[in-house]
């Protein structure tokens, strides 16, 4: 897996009311897929190290369901957090990379809602793109993240489900194409029951993966 360092790792200084991203993109060698979302919850929310970290979001439910027919395939009930390495095995096996459109923002109102998020550095997505070669999809998780991408790209946000053609040219100097799929919140403040959730973002992936999404389960047991 390869990584790329932030804008900072650091926490904000005193007085400094912009956050600095906490996490460094997730980009596993042959990934197809990059999945972004806007920006993590406070920290206080974060059930483990690593994206979609509130255990009340639905993200690794969705993942579960639509990889081995399991909502709560790597929920740990118990300790009320989700099996991570053996999420990041899956998500390595299969190639989906993750980040947030947003490195550096402003909570307007100190929670983690998108329609309170002033995004004052988005993400550098050429050279993101860069580091995985084989990507050719790109999927934002939620309205604001879906609009970064589209200004960076010039390009239309896709409806709901849907997908746009896009072009960039990456930090290399390659001209990349590649499809924006925009995807329905994994929060539960999204009004969307999680079976319809997960049948929007299985579609999705099978479109990016094709056969190997359909044999992943049985591959993976």
């Amino acid at each position: 897996m390869t990584t790329i360092n932030s804008s900072s790792d650091k926490a904000p200084s005193a007085g400094d009311s912009r956050e600095q991203h906490p996490l460094r993109p997730f980009l596993p060698e042959g990934s197809k897929l990059l999945m972004c979302g806007t920006f993590p919850p406070q920290r206080h929310r974060w059930s483990m190290n690593f994206y979609y970290p509130n255990f009340i979001n639905d993200m690794w439910r969705i993942f579960g369901i639509i990889l081995h027919h399991d909502k709560d395939y790597y929920v740990d009930r118990e300790a009320k957090t989700f099996r991570l390495a053996l999420l990041k095995d899956d998500l390595t096996a299969l190639g989906v990379a993750l980040s947030d459109t947003g490195r550096e923002v402003v909570r307007t109102a100190g929670n983690a809602s998108d329609k309170f998020l002033d995004i004052r550095k988005s993400i550098d997505l050429p050279a993101i793109l860069a580091e995985i070669p084989d990507c050719v999809a790109l999927a934002t998780t939620g309205e604001k993240a879906a609009s970064v991408v589209a200004a960076i790209t010039s390009s239309e946000v896709p409806a709901m489900g849907e997908s746009v053609e896009c072009k960039l040219t990456d930090s290399l100097g390659n001209e990349r194409l590649f499809r924006h799929y925009r995807m329905p919140s994994s929060s539960r403040a999204y009004p969307m029951k999680i079976e319809e959730k997960a049948e929007k973002y299985s579609r999705m992936i099978h479109e990016v993966f094709g056969d190997l999404a359909t044999t992943f389960h049985d591959s993976r047991q």
